[in-house]
Parts: structure tokens; C-alpha cells; sequence
């Protein structure tokens, strides 16, 4: 019988210490999570709409999720997974995004993207929230995992496991405030200009929406949306601005440079700036010669320049000798590169325009959009994923150089001086820089650019201020033009409360409380039983020493 209760003593042990041998044991785990974008744009909502989470962790690999909190990583958002949970009204979804996004797998990124853009398509009141891994997190996904997968064993080892190794845990936002509207959000568009040879010089211009998006605001880095379109922007003021400073080497073009904000949000910067300079200013370049505007997007990676434009260009049309140009330097230097002309003509029913060019195009400008995107609805476009891991230097330096080449040709009639592999602009001091370049891409994805978050974070108001600087130390006649919205009828709401607290709370199911009462009690029983009868076991063992030693 001793033996017997020394054994129900040993087995408590091993359970406490199966239960505690992963990770050392912690009551509660407090971290800070991410929730999913919510707005409404062109009177339509799109994103969670709460944030108050109270449920237990459970899988997505679970047959049953209703009012429980759905932990997935990466791999296991899809579109499939995601609706589900919805389908059977689960409490929350808490989404593990790995530190590291270059060790997910190329197709699990196209998968995420996907169900991504999906997610962000449609409203919903089950609240979504991301969070960067860490071990605490990760070991809360292998418990629950575990626990799913489980439950396709026997009735035995289920029961077993329910009982005795099991671990339960409870997620919890504690953050009762209502979510609050924010709509006196402001929008800031960078101008600058290098002014040409001669007084009625048509105008080049160059432009790129700088705001990022993605799942969560608070983890839109956007490196290759459009962080690099940004960079060659840059690079190119700071390149023609050396060949503008002499007067031997200025051509006979205007270039206007501009970086929008809004441009997630049906490219409301450019759109504000437009009428800025043709509605309410007495003069402005754009009133005058335009030659065209290139908007540059997502250039940051691929083996495919995509101009995408509103209507095939005239024979005789600057974008026609542009684009001949453009693809003389491909063929020339880089024939491994695909050039596509993708013409699309706007669609007046739509309320949003998929490419900045589209703007412009509506007010009779010419222009067309640069993009290794043949899509305009590629998830590549806004995702969370997008970092500067995505990035290939090797190839948004060679999209820099086939534009700035193609732009230089066109500007100075390079044609009849020789092919573009035997006159090459853009090297030795008016070389595109590495340095420069990887330098300008590792500060715009410093910190997040979400348009919600660029009018009142430290950060992202240092780094909007940041790209002012950089236009006045190269361009001319730089201006900030700020745009507030109309707070009765804005054209887009955002919310407040995208980063909460979480406490994750781990427990034992009461299953386990019933079985370490059970064994207790038994323990309990054994010392009653051993106490009220000991005269008799004293005898007993007395007897039994006393056989083994005649």
C-alpha cells in the first residue's frame, strides 16, 4: 500500500514536470498585437470593426472554433482557413508573423498575399490581430496544435491527454474603450522642379506615392510597394539635377518631381495635388506643355517592366518616342528584361483607379505607369510580408538605369548618336550608387507608412519631413502642399485602436483539477488506511523480516 501511494506521488510529479518541461512555466504573458486594418473608403467598410477579445486558443486545424480565439502562423492563413473561422463566428483570429520574413517559403508568400487581399476586401466584426513571433507565442501554437491533432487518436490517449499533460490558454484584451472614427487625417504631397533650357520648355513629370499598406497599419513597411519607386525617384533628382547644374548639359525639358501620400487610398495626394495646380492655381507647369508624366510603382524585383497606360500611344506622340526608346536600352543592355505595354482604358463606373497615371489621364494628361506588376490587384501591392527582404538591389538598380537611360535618350534625341550599349549616360559620377540606394530603401522601411499613421507619429512625421529635405537639396521651387480632409464628408475613415495589449493567460482544463483531486484523495485514503490499520501491517512486516532472516 506504500509502495502504492508512492506511486501516485511519482506520477503527480511527472505530470507537473511533462507540463513545464517546453518552456518554463508562466502564469501570464502580456504582448503587444496588431489589429487588422479597418476604414471606410467610397462608402464602403473594409476590416474588423472590434477589438475586445475574451476566448480561449484553439488551432485552425480544429473541427470546432466558435467563440475561440483561432491561432494561426503564416502558412496557415488562407483564404479557405480564414473564411472558416468566420463562417462558424470564432472569437478572434491572432496571426503569428515570423521576425524573419526571408525564411518563408516563396509560394507561402504568394499564398498569404492572396488571402491577404481577400481579407481586406469585405468587413467583419470577428477581430484579426498580428503579432511578431517569439518563443512564449510560438510555444502557445505548438500546445494548441498539439491538442487538434490529438483529437484524431483514441478515445484513451484523448482522455489521457485532457487530464494529465494538457494546457489551456486564455487570450484577453483589456482595452474596453469604444473604437473612435478619425477622419481629420491630413495628406502631404512633395513637389520640386529642375527647370530646362529655354522659356516655353515642355514638362517631364515624375511622380511616386510614398504611403505603404498592408493587413495590419502597424506592420506595412512596404519596401517593394512602393518603397522602391521612391528610391529611383530619388536617385533620378539627384542624377539630372547634375546634369541640370551646367547649362552645357540642361535640356531643353522641365522635370517636375512629386511624391504623393494617399496613393493606397485611390492616390488621393495626386488626386488633390491635380486640382491644386489646375483648379485653384493662377499658373502652374501642368496648365502648360506637357509631355507626359511617369509614375514609377513597385519596381523593386522581377525580370518585367510593365508601361501601363490608359490608351495606346500615337505614332507621332511623345510616349511613343519614349517608350522606343525604353525599349531600345532593354534590348540593347538587359534583353533578358521583358518589356510589356499594357493598355487599359478607365473605367468611369468604377469610384477608384487601380494606377496613379489613371489620375491624369482623367484630366486629359498623358501619362502611364512603370511597375513590374502586370496586375493591379497583385496582393505584391499591399502586404504585410512586403519588407525589405523582398527587395532585389541587383534589379531595382537596373530598373534606376533603364529608366534614367531611357529618360535621358528621349530628352537630349540620343538616337542618331549611337545604340544605348555604345552611349551610356548614367555611369561613373552619374552612376546609380548602391550605397546610396540600399540606404534610402533601409530608412523608408525603417518604420511603417501607413497612411493612418503619417500625420501624427514621431517617426513617420521625421520621415515625410526627411523626403522634403531631400527634395530642397536637389531640386528647385520645392513645396509641401498639405490636404485636409472634409470632416462631414471625408473621403476616407480610418480608426483608432490598431495596436492593443494582449495577456495570454495559460491554465490546466478543469478536467486536470478533477484528476489531481482524484489523486490526492486517493493519496489521502491510502494514509487513512495505513494509520487505522497499522498494528496489523507492523505485524505483517515484523512476520516477513522475520521468515527472511531464520
Amino acid at each position: 500500500m506504500m509502495l502504492l501511494g508512492s506511486a501516485v506521488v511519482l506520477l503527480v510529479l511527472y505530470v507537473q514536470r511533462l507540463h513545464g518541461s517546453a518552456l518554463p512555466a508562466v502564469s501570464s504573458y502580456e504582448f503587444t498585437a496588431f489589429r487588422m486594418q479597418q476604414y471606410n473608403f467610397a462608402q464602403q467598410k473594409h476590416g474588423c470593426r472590434e477589438a475586445i477579445v475574451v476566448a480561449e486558443a484553439r488551432s485552425a486545424d480544429e473541427p470546432s472554433l466558435t467563440r475561440r480565439c483561432v491561432i494561426m502562423k503564416v502558412q496557415d492563413f488562407t483564404v479557405e482557413k480564414y473564411f472558416e473561422a468566420l463562417r462558424q463566428n470564432a472569437a478572434a483570429i491572432l496571426i503569428l508573423l515570423p521576425r524573419n520574413i526571408s525564411s518563408i517559403p516563396h509560394e507561402t508568400v504568394k499564398s498569404f498575399m492572396v488571402s491577404e487581399n481577400e481579407a481586406l476586401q469585405k468587413e467583419t466584426l470577428t477581430p484579426v490581430y498580428v503579432v511578431p513571433e517569439d518563443e512564449q507565442l510560438l510555444y502557445m501554437y505548438e500546445e494548441v496544435k498539439q491538442a487538434a491533432a490529438s483529437r484524431t487518436s483514441s478515445i484513451f490517449v484523448r482522455v489521457l491527454r485532457s487530464m494529465v499533460t494538457a494546457t489551456a490558454f486564455q487570450i484577453f484584451v483589456s482595452n474596453n474603450n469604444a473604437i473612435k472614427a478619425i477622419s481629420d487625417n491630413t495628406v502631404v504631397t512633395l513637389e520640386g522642379m529642375l527647370p530646362g533650357k529655354g522659356e516655353d520648355a515642355p514638362t517631364i513629370v515624375i511622380t511616386a506615392h510614398y504611403d505603404s499598406y498592408g493587413l495590419a497599419p502597424w506592420l506595412s513597411y512596404g519596401a517593394d510597394s512602393n518603397g522602391s519607386g521612391v528610391t529611383i525617384l530619388l536617385e533620378l533628382a539627384r542624377l539630372f539635377q547634375k546634369l541640370y547644374s551646367s547649362s552645357s548639359t540642361r535640356p531643353q525639358y522641365n522635370l517636375m518631381f512629386s511624391l504623393t501620400g494617399g496613393g493606397k487610398y485611390n492616390f488621393l495626394g495626386t488626386k488633390r495635388w491635380i486640382e491644386e495646380n489646375l483648379d485653384h492655381a493662377e499658373s502652374s507647369l501642368l496648365h502648360d506643355n506637357v509631355a507626359f508624366v511617369m509614375c514609377l510603382d513597385t519596381l523593386g524585383k522581377g525580370d518585367e517592366l510593365y508601361l501601363h497606360t490608359s490608351r495606346p500611344p500615337k505614332p507621332d506622340s511623345p510616349l511613343n518616342s519614349f517608350v522606343q526608346q525604353l525599349e531600345e536600352v532593354v534590348s540593347s543592355r538587359f534583353p533578358w528584361v521583358k518589356v510589356g505595354l499594357v493598355h487599359k482604358k478607365i473605367n468611369l463606373v468604377e469610384s477608384t483607379v487601380p494606377w496613379e497615371h489613371e489620375r491624369y489621364s482623367l484630366r486629359r494628361i498623358l501619362g502611364f505607369t512603370l511597375s513590374h506588376v502586370e496586375d493591379p490587384k497583385s496582393g505584391l501591392r499591399g502586404s504585410i510580408l512586403d519588407t525589405l527582404s523582398q527587395v532585389d538591389f541587383r534589379k531595382l538598380k537596373r530598373n534606376g538605369i533603364i529608366i534614367a537611360e531611357a529618360l535621358a535618350r528621349y530628352m537630349y534625341n540620343l538616337s542618331d548618336k549611337g545604340s544605348p550599349k555604345d552611349v551610356q549616360l548614367f555611369k561613373g559620377q552619374l552612376d546609380f550608387q548602391d550605397s546610396r540606394m540600399s540606404s534610402l530603401m533601409s530608412f523608408l522601411t525603417s518604420v511603417p507608412r501607413a497612411a493612418q499613421l503619417l500625420h501624427k507619429e514621431p517617426a513617420q512625421i521625421l520621415l515625410v519631413n526627411s523626403l522634403e529635405h531631400e527634395f530642397k537639396h536637389y531640386l528647385h521651387n520645392v513645396h509641401r502642399h498639405t490636404f485636409r480632409q472634409d470632416k462631414r464628408d471625408p473621403d476616407v475613415t480610418f480608426f483608432d485602436q490598431m495596436n492593443q495589449p494582449i495577456v495570454m493567460y495559460r491554465v490546466k482544463p478543469a478536467a486536470f483539477d478533477l484528476f489531481l483531486g482524484g489523486c490526492i484523495t486517493a493519496y489521502l485514503a491510502i494514509v487513512y488506511y495505513s494509520i487505522q490499520n497499522f498494528g496489523h501491517l507492523y505485524s505483517k512486516l515484523k512476520a516477513a523480516v522475520k521468515t527472511k532472516y531464520q
